[in-house]
């Protein structure tokens, strides 16, 4: 089995088309026609259907599919690795994160790492926690930061905790407060219209736990936002959200009311595959990334943020 095999199976694969996917591949049709018949004959079983106008995958193949990607991934990951030992002055990082910390931590860290290293690419993949692990486990991210307990029955991902937040229940700030102490209790949302967001975020699945422990079934005025749509519902009016803290830093259009013990919380952790070693890059990235968060001041933290990871030398 070639590895340029892998690649033209790869490439049928998604363009579910020959004559485009030697195209892409930048070869002949019949020279990529051939050297997938000789994969089939290899592993003894045949991957696709060939359908006038309509290819699609056997069960040979759609088994194959997922393992063939990792395959080149890390094929590529060891190219640029190789690169790298010449130096930090190319290279990639493929970084995961929140939509919260992709709006509130992350940009001065992105960007002490670009001044420090600005021959690295840095690709951000923005999305919910479960989304993330998933790319993770595909080979299609180097590093993401998730939301602490992993929900995967796969163990092969290294965690390092780094942040812990409170969330909090977010208002419109031309608005009355939306209880009239200092805190809210989870019970004070039974009757309160909520904005809720799409699945695959983790404060989604904490709020709708948090409320049913408590007897009740929360009241949807909107669901299925991401994280700036669900703020600027609540800016309009629509109804509450609970959020993670630091997404209100820079909306002075919203308040944050904290919640009343038992709080949420939510920890913040960086992974990575335990399988792959991470490129020279990436724990470049992962060693700055740590160092900027433990030379935090208190008053950029705020009360409902807390930095335990310790700097990286």
């Amino acid at each position: 089995m070639q590895f340029q095999q892998l690649a033209y199976f790869v490439a049928v694969a998604k363009t579910r088309h020959f004559t485009r996917a030697a195209e892409v591949s930048r070869v002949a049709q019949p020279s990529l026609s051939k050297q997938i018949r000789a994969l089939e004959e290899e592993l003894g079983a045949p991957l696709f259907v060939r359908a006038r106008g309509n290819i699609t995958l056997t069960p040979a193949g759609e088994v194959l599919l997922p393992l063939a990607q990792r395959i080149l991934t890390d094929m590529e990951t060891a190219r640029r690795e190789v690169q790298e030992l010449a130096g930090m002055r190319r290279g990639r990082v493929r970084l995961g994160a929140t939509p919260s910390l992709c709006a509130g931590l992350l940009a001065p860290a992105l960007a002490s790492f670009h001044s420090r290293f600005p021959g690295i690419e840095l690709h951000v993949e923005e999305s919910g926690s479960r989304d993330l692990i998933r790319a993770l486990g595909r080979g299609e991210l180097d590093l993401a930061l998730i939301i602490l307990p992993l929900h995967s029955s796969d163990p092969a991902f290294v965690t390092t905790p780094i942040l812990r937040e409170n969330l909090v229940v977010a208002s419109p700030r031309d608005a009355p407060p939306p209880s009239n102490r200092a805190s809210m209790r989870i019970t004070d949302l039974r009757d309160k219209p909520l904005v809720m967001f799409r699945r695959g975020y983790d404060v989604r699945e904490a709020t709708l736990h948090a409320c049913r422990a408590a007897g009740f079934e929360p009241r949807l005025a909107v669901e299925g936002g991401e994280m700036d749509a669900v703020l600027r519902f609540v800016e309009a009016g629509l109804g509450l959200a609970v959020v993670p803290s630091m997404v209100l830093k820079n909306r002075p259009g919203l308040r944050g009311t904290p919640l009343a013990r038992p709080r949420l919380l939510r920890t913040i952790a960086l992974a990575h595959r335990k399988d792959v070693e991470p490129s020279n890059t990436a724990k470049a990235f992962r060693r700055g990334l740590m160092n900027h968060l433990s030379a935090l001041p208190p008053e950029e933290l705020g009360a409902d943020l807390e930095v335990i990871s310790s700097p990286v030398v």
